[in-house]
């Protein structure tokens, strides 16, 4: 009864709240019309832009409104779905802590931080001390002793597995390695595991594997699936590559990860459940919580700091639960399998004596190419000896098992390229097989040994644990930064190559636009035509064939020695290539698109490769270039300029385009309501500016997910707002060349200062560069930009492409001969101070705009150090944020990780992985420093924030790559600072406090994550019709975040788009302290149940059905679940990534 009464009281709520917006709305509306019967004949101009602030205030009234009736039925919803579980309800907004009044989202997140039981990375570095000391055999560990009989009661069972890492690139390229070895040793693969059923193998790189199964016959292939059912023959992780974990953003590596397992299910119809990335340096939890999302329930992980390699081993905790740092419960736990030693060879696998363990590394029999460092040579198996090498292997197999909890041990065998011949195959298996037969006649050694595979290994595993009553320890934090040996931290290559970083990211954000546009288009299509159909002029199979090219370049490219900097030169220049072409393949998609979507008649679609009808406002000419806008040509006629906004939240963006002609002119399309514009000039040189292209730019109000057009033509001369520039100098007043544009001295002694509505900024009148912030709200920070230098060692041991080994004298900050020239641009679209130095151009912009792009700072540098030896470019923020030795920065752009500056660490070891943020914060302030591109990252002293920008080295680190790094080029970078306001006290009470962005870093971090894309119709009068795309009525949550939308295969027809596309969504966690004021323009939900149908109305989805990340059948919903009839309501917790597949109506 009480139930009924609350939910009558609630709808009645909801009827009251609609009524008395309806009549605010009338009543405006009748306001307006009286106004304008009053409104002399002359004062047109006037009326028009009154009533445009009239419809503006009625849209915001009825967008408020939408708010408020959201909200109650999002609380009447939630009781009812509480009521229906039988009360168990999420705390609603009502009890929100008074410090999160304004934020009853965040709730959420805070509660999933509670719950800290296990070990914490970071306090295991406070514990070490992190001296290197001998360990003897085992040089950077420890004696292991045993006594004999710890296996009487528990026999030992050992898994020797067999594997052969294949770089998809590093010392030659993809196809070079193909051809040379991979294909060869996947040839002989089949033949061997076929002649013995007994030999068992893994493989994990599946860009290899499914290349060269488009080589072989069916005969072979149904060989293959042989060997997969029979479980010798496993695909472990089943990526496309063996991702690098730092510097790769979580949407290539979910996609990677989705093309290598959608592969897999196609063509074998198996799913993995094992993770094996025994070469990426360093380990990341993103990675782990993406695998256990993927259906995987056990990894493997090698590349990890020797002193927390040796820490683990003594404590035995080799083998954990790798669970989120966010998360609350197990649900996110994964068993991860640590290798306790130096290495993935053989030598380093077996036990903890490599000299006695390259003894049975088989490949290294007298007479081969290989031979053992330690010169003791292995001794093929035989009647005589094998007594004798069976103990001696034994004993290293009974050491290496002390060090873990169970009876069960892990074994690899292989290498780098290994089982290349067919007479390796057979030295291996031929000498291992004796050993296992002699084990199995001497029951007295109690040892159990064969071939496995890693399915057999964590099967055994968890089997023993489980009999015994044995759980595995809980471990939270990541494996960042790395060490092999000594000093020598593997920092740099969280930069080496930028300008391939960057490109990696641009390829990334125009393939999640275009595989977005390319689902709505065929959901559109099959609309519009109502029989489920396509149209047929429309190349949807040809699209789907880029789609999937452009897919698989970005999953290359992660591979780590790609996107790591890594590479030999003209492996990089493959790397290039492959990333450009597919950038150019996908433009041709998004053109196509958006060409059929904007056409008022669709009867004039025709599709002419040739001829496209829209032209990319930014072209590349080559892989190792960067983007350059074309100059558009003005008249009278309109010139069509589509945008597309590829993100969910509606956003005011400034739109760059160069043009002709110093007096344009911007409307929208739709309305004919010009837009607010600037016209600045375009430098040919610092301080001489063309006199025949100008930039224009204008405020564009972008719905999600929308196209929209607008036209673009020559103004009367004089009536466009031009920019106004001002030079300074010191000591050398320059002689600037400028026809079209106001050019003024500074004034004697005034400080240089620009602002907007949100934001004040000083920068110093010598170099231009900032020294201070100021928010509306009054908060002041000093910020102060420095360049410096890092060089490298003076002794052998230099940086290198992966390692970070400066100099003694540290950073030494950056001095040129020539004073710099600062040159100060004002106008009404934005404003900014550039900087010219010899190195590097650097300048800061602010954007004259109301929403969240106007309150963060943008600061680029465009960065050229092609002339310097052994030198390392850096940024570096100094402020008075009092944030101690700790800092945060990002892992993979999906969660934030704490960090603490250690000086027990030598400085190259204060360097960590930043993919696209950073932040210092104390108890009033937070400033975050937001990327579009992965680099090295630093907070050496309290205050400051540095990350390193470009680095030429000119020798081997010795890590195998023979090679320097000097194959820099022009490039740039691009960066947002946001300084926010905190309460509620300092967040540090010991332990890792797990942080995550503000609300606004998320909505700017979007922005500068996936620009607005333009594309130019042609200049002709005879451009049909177009009318703005908009498939959403409103933004998504803004903690929700539409991570992809990604046609499927079809199950029949191989290389076509199916009917089904993946909605993958993110909801973010957000901090509860920084509330900006005013409070930000988008809505966001309390609850965890989200209503699918309201979140993307008005598309309308035929199913909608809950899948693992990677979408393979075995992990969807089973059909009883499946949501036919709206409301489809699901859950999204903070933090997590959930993945439908679902048929858009």
């Amino acid at each position: 009864m009480k139930r009924n009464r609350l939910l009558a009281v609630l709808v009645g709520g909801v009827f009251c709240v609609a009524v008395m917006s309806l009549y605010r709305m009338l009543d405006t509306m009748q306001g307006a019309e009286l106004q304008h019967m009053e409104t002399p004949d002359g004062q047109v101009e006037n009326d028009l832009s009154r009533l445009q602030q009239q419809i503006d205030k009625l849209e915001r009234l009825l967008s408020n409104n939408n708010r408020l009736v959201a909200t109650l039925r999002d609380k009447l919803f939630h009781r009812q779905a509480s009521w229906v579980k039988g009360g168990a309800v999420n705390v609603s907004v009502d009890s929100a802590p008074s410090r999160a009044d304004s934020l009853p989202g965040c709730r959420l997140a805070e509660e999933m931080k509670d719950g800290a039981e296990g070990v914490q990375l970071l306090d295991v570095y406070d514990l070490l001390t992190f001296e290197n000391l001998n360990g003897g055999v085992w040089k950077q560990g420890f004696e292991i002793s045993y006594h004999g009989d710890e296996w009487a009661e528990q026999p030992l069972e050992v898994f020797v597995v067999p594997h052969s890492h294949n770089d998809p690139g590093w010392l030659k390229t993809f196809e070079g390695y193909y051809q040379d070895q991979t294909k060869h040793i996947l040839n002989n693969m089949l033949i061997k595991l076929t002649e013995d059923s007994r030999r068992k193998m893994i493989w994990a790189e599946i860009s290899y594997f499914s290349k060269w199964w488009n080589d072989i016959d069916e005969q072979k292939r149904e060989m293959v699936k042989r060997l997969v059912g029979a479980g010798q023959l496993e695909l472990v992780t089943g990526g496309w590559v063996m991702a690098d974990e730092a510097n790769s953003h979580y949407f290539a590596l979910l996609d990677q990860l989705i093309e290598g397992h959608q592969w897999i299910q196609r063509h074998l119809g198996v799913k993995p459940s094992s993770g094996w990335a025994v070469d990426p340096f360093g380990h990341s939890p993103s990675m782990a919580y993406l695998l256990k999302g993927a259906g995987l329930s056990n990894m493997v992980i090698q590349r990890v700091h020797y002193a927390v390699k040796k820490h683990f081993a003594q404590k035995q905790t080799l083998e954990f639960l790798w669970r989120q740092s966010w998360d609350s419960s197990p649900r996110s736990d994964i068993a991860c399998h640590m290798m306790p030693f130096y290495s993935y060879d053989v030598p380093h696998t077996c036990g903890p004596n490599p000299a006695v363990c390259c003894q049975f590394d088989f490949h290294r029999l007298p007479g081969g190419r290989l031979f053992c460092p330690w010169k003791i040579s292995p001794q093929r198996i035989t009647e005589k000896n094998v007594e004798e090498r069976a103990l001696l292997l034994l004993d290293q197999y009974r050491q290496k098992s002390r060090l873990f909890r169970s009876p069960v041990l892990f074994v690899p065998l292989g290498d780098d390229f290994r089982f290349v011949e067919s007479s390796e195959w057979d030295a291996q298996f031929g000498n291992y097989q004796k050993l296992f037969d002699y084990f199995d006649q001497h029951p007295e050694l109690h040892v159990k040994a064969r071939f496995g595979t890693l399915s057999d290994y964590f099967e055994a595993l968890h089997r023993r644990l489980n009999a015994a009553g044995t759980t595995l320890p809980t471990l939270r934090g990541d494996f960042f930064t790395y060490a092999d040996r000594d000093d020598h931290y593997w920092s740099g290559y969280f930069t080496s190559r930028p300008f391939y970083k960057r490109l990696d990211r641009t390829l990334e954000a125009t393939l999640r636009a275009t595989e977005i546009l390319f689902s709505l288009t065929l959901a559109e299509m099959r609309r519009f035509r109502g029989d489920g159909r396509l149209v047929s002029d429309f190349p949807a199979r040809e699209h789907f064939k880029s789609l999937t090219a452009g897919r698989r370049s970005l999953a290359l490219f992660q591979h780590h020695d790609a996107v790591t900097g890594t590479a030999r030169d003209p492996v990089v220049v493959d790397y290039g290539t492959r990333l450009f072409h597919a950038i150019l393949n996908l433009h041709k998609v998004l053109q196509s698109s958006a060409h059929w979507l904007l056409l008022l008649d669709k009867s004039q679609y025709h599709h002419d490769q040739s001829k496209p009808f829209m032209q990319m406002d930014d072209v590349m000419s080559a892989q190792d270039a960067l983007p350059r806008k074309t100059p558009l040509t003005l008249s009278d006629e309109p010139r069509s300029l589509i945008i597309f906004n590829p993100t969910e939240q509606l956003r005011s963006s400034v739109i760059s385009v160069v043009v002709d002609s110093p007096d344009a002119r911007v409307v929208d399309a739709e309305t004919g309501r010009p837009m607010a514009a600037q016209i600045s000039a375009v430098w040919a040189e610092p301080s001489r500016a063309s006199s025949e292209h100008f930039q224009l730019d204008f405020v564009a109000e972008l719905p999600p997910l929308s196209l929209v057009v607008y036209h673009v033509t020559k103004a009367p001369v004089g009536s466009a707002h031009r920019a106004r520039y001002t030079f300074h100098r010191r000591g050398n007043p320059p002689a600037i060349q400028s026809e079209h544009f106001q050019v003024s001295r500074p004034e004697a002694d005034a400080p240089l200062s620009l602002s907007n509505k949100h934001i004040q900024i000083w920068g110093s009148l010598e170099t231009g560069l900032l020294r201070k912030l100021r928010l509306q709200s009054g908060l002041v920070r000093q910020v102060q930009v420095q360049f410096l230098w890092y060089g490298t060692r003076t002794s052998q041991e230099k940086s290198g492409a992966y390692l970070f080994l400066p100099g003694e004298e540290g950073a030494q900050l950056y001095s040129s001969s020539e004073p710099p020239l600062v040159r100060v641009s004002r106008g009404p679209v934005f404003s900014d101070i550039t900087s010219c130095f010899r190195h590097f151009t650097h300048t800061v912009r602010l954007l004259h705009l109301d929403g969240h792009a106007g309150r963060s700072l943008e600061i680029s540098n465009m960065v050229d150090i092609r002339s310097e030896v052994n030198r390392e470019l850096v940024m570096r923020l100094v402020s008075d944020v009092a944030n101690g030795n700790r800092f945060y920065s990002d892992l993979n752009s999906f969660q934030m990780q704490q960090r603490r500056t250690l000086g027990k660490l030598p400085l190259q070891a204060n360097f960590y992985p930043m993919t696209s943020s950073s932040f210092l914060q104390d108890s009033t302030s937070r400033l975050s420093l937001l990327s579009a591109q992965s680099q090295a990252v630093a907070a050496l002293r309290p205050g400051e924030l540095e990350v390193v920008l470009d680095r030429r080295l000119q020798q081997d680190d010795n890590r195998g790559l023979g090679q320097g790094v000097t194959d820099n080029k022009l490039t740039a970078s691009l960066y947002h600072l946001l300084l926010e306001d905190r309460r509620g006290g300092a967040q540090e009470v010991g332990g890792a406090s797990v942080e995550h962005l503000s609300l606004l870093a998320h909505l700017t971090l979007l922005s500068l994550s996936h620009p607005p894309i333009s594309m130019v119709a042609p200049s002709d009068s005879q451009v049909p019709k177009l009318r703005p795309f908009l498939p959403l009525r409103s933004s998504l949550p803004c903690d929700v975040h539409l991570l992809n939308l990604r046609t499927l295969e079809d199950s029949q027809e191989a290389e076509s788009p199916s009917q089904e596309v993946a909605l993958l969504l993110h909801r973010k966690g957000f901090d509860c302290n920084s509330a900006p004021e005013p409070s930000l323009q988008c809505t966001w939900s309390a609850h965890e149940e989200v209503n699918l149908d309201d979140l993307f109305s008005p598309l309308r989805f035929r199913s909608v059905r809950r899948s693992g990340l990677t979408l393979l059948r075995e992990d969807d919903e089973p059909e009883s679940a499946r949501q036919q009839q709206p409301p489809r309501v699901t859950s999204l917790r903070p933090m997590e990534i959930s993945a439908f597949r679902v048929e858009i109506d």
